[in-house]
């Protein structure tokens, strides 16, 4: 079993920009999609993004495609979600979550974030304001 643990969150200026990180340990991890989750206060988790580790494509949900952007170091089996441009919106907790197989799509992506399958971390608090 994939275990995943979240860091690099904090309290950042809009504007400014953050990289999270997600490290996981386990083995085949080749064989897994990686996904970022966000919740934001009082409101449902949704996804971010997704990477299939086997060959590095990705995933975004709509409103994630202007100013997030997933990336992987394998040999570090660590995932990336750098955040640009920071919003007031973008506060809340992300999560990372492993599932063996593809990322899907958007829509897949959405089901991801509501059923809470696969491995998940504890999550990184971010926390946007001036």
């Amino acid at each position: 079993e994939v275990q995943l643990v979240e860091s690099g969150g904090g309290l950042a200026q809009p504007g400014g920009s953050l990289r999270l990180s997600c490290t996981a340990s386990g083995s085949n991890l080749n064989t897994y999609a990686i996904g970022w989750f966000h919740q934001a206060p009082g409101k449902e988790r949704e996804g971010v993004s997704c990477i299939r580790l086997s060959d590095g494509s990705t995933t975004y949900a709509d409103s994630a495609k202007d100013r997030f952007t997933m990336s992987s170091d394998n040999a570090k089996k660590t995932m990336y979600l750098e955040i640009a441009s920071l919003k007031l919106e973008d506060t809340g907790v992300y999560y990372c979550a492993a599932e063996r197989g593809s990322c899907g799509g958007e829509y897949v992506l959405k089901l991801w974030a509501r059923s809470g399958l696969g491995s998940w971390g504890h999550g990184t608090q971010v926390t946007v304001s001036s």
